[in-house]
């Protein structure tokens, strides 16, 4: 496996199947001493925060109503 000059590696499909690796999914790095491990993590992703507030806004809310609903998606 090599790294690309942006830092990129492609998980082979073996390891991503048997960790349940999809698009979108998202994962951690944990050292343990001298290694690391990837592992899947459960948080959303902040699209995925973002997407429970599509469509809640209205043109009569102000920018700082608007801010506000973002601000506590989190």
């Amino acid at each position: 496996m090599r790294v690309t000059s942006k830092g990129q590696v492609t998980i082979p499909r073996n390891v991503r199947e048997a960790l349940g690796i999809t698009p979108e999914t998202e994962v951690d790095f944990v050292r343990e001493d001298d290694k690391f491990y990837i592992v899947k993590t459960d948080r959303p992703t902040v699209k995925g925060k973002l997407r429970k507030l599509r469509g809640i806004a209205s043109a009569s809310m102000s920018t700082d109503e608007i801010m506000g609903l973002t601000r506590d998606a989190e």
